[in-house]
């Protein structure tokens, strides 16, 4: 999953569909289950082209669908809309140690959904089985001592209380939330337009991931539904719920991921902390908007990246039109109604809403000029009387009629 930048965005500021449409290329709108959970790809040997990552950590900011432009929904003949909803996520690159604050210093990132919870959740869960896999060797048989808790050197056992729940989740009742990274079929109706399916999607401010219904097998047209109200039941007959336990932690907002590959068998260059694998694949897959916001090290001082520097002003346009709330929860475009964003200012939002209304008022009346044109000459044309009159005709512009 290669992210290109040569096509990003004509035109960020007037929040063309174009736009997003061409941020990435060859994404499918969801990815199997197996390439979303498993290690993410290995990436080139020359670490990042020399972008020194592990100074850095990984911080959440919004998860935002737009609706773009779609060459094949256009040629289909059957489809309903030529939109195709993409997703995306903005995240940043904070200097360590700034994670809460985070305000100067820092590279500001999107990629698509996709792409996130590929790293993400490959991330997240090699933490967490290495959590289980360590308290186990330090605390015995957690399926046996649930409420367990003693020290072992600087730890304590309190862990074994969450790894036993994540081992018996199925029969505690619960079905993990990662299930749906991939749009699946939750419930089959009488025919296609009735069906309805699973998949991640933002929340409504976009401060969250969310696994959402959606009436279309690539999960794009997202429903009020909930998906709590299309879950299996237990053998005793009770619904089984939704366990948002790993996925919360992908836009925890609170926290952030080390760049830093954290394990004892750890092969460092030259003595220098090895960034992981999570830095290093968002990094290398994502569009990025650094000089403006003072990122040190980044990719303008190497030779790989001439493209994306020339488009990063474009980018930096972008991702702020992705945070300026200037579209909505299903990725419409939002016209005539005052955008919030938490990770934006007021005015940001206002000025984008302005632009919009100014050009909706210039066409207006233009478009009530134009008419006024035309019934002026209709008059000329068709004469006092209401009587056609060829001289009337002949005398526009000073011609002649033989």
């Amino acid at each position: 999953m290669k992210f290109r930048i040569a096509s990003l965005i004509a035109s960020s500021l007037f929040v063309s569909a174009e736009s997003a449409r061409s941020l990435f290329t060859n994404q499918t709108p969801n990815n199997a289950k197996s390439r979303l959970l498993s290690k993410a790809r290995a990436l080139n040997n020359n670490r990042n082209n020399g972008v020194a990552l592990t100074d850095y950590v990984v911080k959440f900011q919004k998860c935002q669908f737009v609706k773009a432009f779609d060459d094949d929904l256009a040629a289909d003949e059957q489809s309903d809309s030529v939109l195709a909803t993409r997703r995306f996520i903005i995240f940043r690159l904070c200097p360590e140690g700034s994670c809460n604050s985070c305000n100067y210093g820092y590279g500001e990132y999107v990629i698509d959904l996709e792409g996130y919870l590929e790293y993400a959740v490959a991330h997240v869960q090699e933490e967490q089985d290495e959590m289980c896999n360590n308290c186990k060797q330090n605390c015995g048989d957690y399926n046996n001592n649930r409420d367990l808790e003693y020290d072992y050197g600087d730890n304590t056992c309190s862990c074994a209380s969450d790894c036993a729940a994540i081992a018996s989740m199925e029969d505690l009742g619960y079905v993990d939330a990662v299930n749906y990274l991939e749009c699946q079929q939750i419930y089959q109706g009488n025919d296609d337009a009735t069906s309805l399916y699973a998949g991640p999607m933002c929340s409504s401010s976009g401060e969250a991931i969310k696994i959402g219904i959606f009436t279309d097998e690539d999960c794009s047209v997202p429903t009020n539904k909930n998906i709590k109200d299309y879950l299996d039941y237990t053998e005793y007959g009770v619904q089984m719920q939704l366990s948002y336990g790993l996925l919360n932690k992908l836009h925890d907002k609170s926290t952030c991921f080390t760049c830093i590959e954290e394990n004892q068998n750890n092969n460092n260059y030259n003595g220098y902390a090895e960034s992981n694998e999570l830095c290093e694949g968002l990094y290398e897959d994502a569009a990025k908007c650094e000089s403006a916001h003072n990122f040190n090290n980044g990719y303008t001082n190497y030779g790989n990246y001439q493209n994306q520097a020339a488009q990063e002003e474009v980018v930096c346009k972008f991702i702020s039109s992705l945070s300026s709330g200037t579209y909505d929860e299903s990725g419409e475009i939002r016209i005539g109604t005052k955008a919030s964003s938490s990770s934006s200012s007021s005015s940001d939002s206002s000025s984008t809403s302005g632009v919009q209304k100014f050009f909706l008022t210039v066409f207006i009346l233009s478009t009530v000029g134009l008419a006024g044109y035309a019934a002026m000459l209709h008059k000329q044309i068709t004469g006092k009387d209401g009587k056609d009159s060829v001289e009337g005709l002949a005398k526009q512009d000073g011609g002649t009629l033989a």
